[in-house]
């Protein structure tokens, strides 16, 4: 896999000038099919959040075993740091996908160009979790966005492409 030259946004310039990595004009199957990959990269991604979840608060039911009942107060903890750190370790990762996303043939890249970092990653996957909550119809935005983004990929920065 031949890794594309990327440089960060320039320091100083107005970010509405910087030219994108990706263009799907010129390069469309990077983006073909993503939208769709990206709805059973989730179904994926949610069935190894649960089981992950499941094994977290069986260990902190059974650590508060151990320290008579203290740790049994990270249980409202579990779910969040579950799901924000699956997505900060894989997606901020060297494969730059979730699970999911890998089993599907989808990377996440920052809008330049460059690998997504574990502290964007988790944003992105708060931002998600937030519009899939409160404002599920944001989700529509990918319909109807050339590089096939999310509102919240927009506001993270990431887009997902297909693997080159």
């Amino acid at each position: 896999m031949s890794e594309q030259e990327t440089l960060p946004p320039r320091p100083g310039s107005d970010f509405a000038n910087q030219p994108f990595a990706y263009d799907p004009v010129r390069q469309p199957e990077l983006f073909d099919g993503v939208i769709f990959k990206r709805i059973f990269a989730f179904i994926i991604d949610a069935i190894v959040i649960t089981l992950l979840t499941v094994a977290a608060y069986v260990a902190v039911a059974l650590l508060g075993i151990i320290t008579l009942g203290l740790a049994w107060l990270l249980f409202g903890l579990v779910f969040p740091a579950v799901g924000l750190g699956y997505n900060a370790i894989t997606i901020g990762g060297k494969n730059s996908a979730t699970i999911g996303q890998r089993m599907m043939g989808l990377e996440v890249r920052m809008w330049y160009g460059g690998k997504v970092t574990p502290l964007v990653a988790a944003f992105h996957a708060l931002l998600f979790w937030f519009s899939l909550v409160i404002f599920c119809p944001i989700l529509l935005w990918a319909l109807f966005d050339a590089r096939k983004r999310c509102l919240h990929d927009i506001l993270a920065g990431v887009l997902f492409i297909n693997r080159p």
